[in-house]
């Protein structure tokens, strides 16, 4: 049970590199147009503007062309980053799907709750969640108390919160709380699914420096 969590993070995070891995040839693809429309840009406007960079000097003709960096650059940001929604939109939907498997789901949010009851100090905890989570956790709430920590004690919230799925668990006293929502796990995670997926979408060579002489 306590390594249910660990297990649905890592579950994460290797769907997030089979997404990247997918979106990495559209990634590859969308790159060398850009550069090749840039490139053509470029020289055409070199061509037009040679006898002015020559008038103007090198620093104005260098101003330019750092301007048209920047400008590529700018686009190159937004299509990494639709792309990272675009897998993080997919993590959601893979969620929901292992939703609708019952017994597995109620394995992870059992492991939910064992993982922050050792994280938290009391002895008594309130698990919150969802009304569809909270529905299943009630129909099963003595197999789930049965795997907490000797000495350890949870009541089941009446009332919901809003989440895609997982659960809010606070002590008593409502000093403690670990936030094993999806939203939650997900905001913690964020970075490194974040990094893996930039990692495969963007590799080597993912540049405009080459393209301007930088």
């Amino acid at each position: 049970m306590v390594t249910q969590a660990h297990e649905l993070e890592e579950a994460i995070l290797a769907r997030a590199e089979r997404l990247a891995n997918e979106y990495r040839e559209r990634a590859n693809r969308t790159r060398d147009q850009i550069l090749r429309d840039a490139a053509d840009k470029l020289r055409m406007r070199e061509q037009r503007e040679e006898a002015i960079a020559k008038s103007l000097g090198e620093r104005t003709y260098r101003q330019q062309v750092q301007a048209e960096e920047l400008k590529l650059q700018s686009h190159l940001d937004r299509v990494r980053w639709n792309l990272v929604r675009d897998v993080e939109h997919r993590l959601s939907e893979n969620m929901r799907a292992h939703i609708e498997n019952k017994t597995a789901y109620l394995e992870t949010l059992t492991g939910f709750i064992v993982t922050a009851a050792a994280a938290i100090e009391r002895d008594t905890m309130i698990v919150a969640a969802n009304a569809h989570d909270h529905r299943l956790l009630e129909s099963n709430w003595t197999r789930v108390t049965a795997a907490l920590p000797e000495g350890k004690l949870a009541n089941l919230a009446e009332a919901h919160i809003d989440a895609v799925a997982g659960v809010l668990v606070t002590s008593e006293d409502g000093r403690i709380r670990v936030d094993n929502t999806f939203e939650g796990r997900m905001a913690r995670l964020r970075p490194r699914i974040q990094q893996r997926i930039l990692e495969r979408l963007l590799p080597a060579g993912f540049d405009t420096g080459a393209l301007f002489g930088g």
